[in-house]
């Protein structure tokens, strides 16, 4: 007589090459996540060492947006999304550029008390 039921070597078998299998792809998911790690590190040096360039090349000493965007310059989709929300910060803010061309003016005014000369 015939039996097909499965004997404890074959589920053995069956439950190590299972854990195995999970071992392999826990592992396999460690490495890729190292790599997007690395890759992402290696590519955010590249980019802060443009971006110090692009400054320096127009004689600043720190880094705009428009260095941000030209970074971008060879993925035109990523341009273009970098330049409009330059453009929705530039309508959303137009009041505090205005602010900061005032004060420079308030500072040189001298209160008008300061001025007045005693009577003599």
């Amino acid at each position: 007589m015939l039996n097909n039921s499965p004997t404890m070597e074959d589920l053995d078998g069956g439950m190590a090459s299972d854990v195995e299998r999970e071992e392999e792809e826990a592992v396999t998911d460690l490495l890729r996540d190292r790599f997007r790690l690395c890759t992402i590190s290696i590519a955010e040096e590249q980019l802060a060492k443009d971006l110090e360039l692009f400054a320096q090349h127009a004689g600043r000493k720190s880094v705009n947006m428009e260095d941000v965007i030209l970074s971008a310059h060879r993925n035109d989709h990523l341009a273009a999304s970098l330049r409009s929300f330059c453009n929705d910060l530039k309508t959303k803010e137009p009041n505090l550029e205005r602010k900061r061309k005032k004060n420079p003016r308030r500072e040189g005014r001298v209160a008008p008390d300061l001025l007045r000369t005693p009577d003599t």
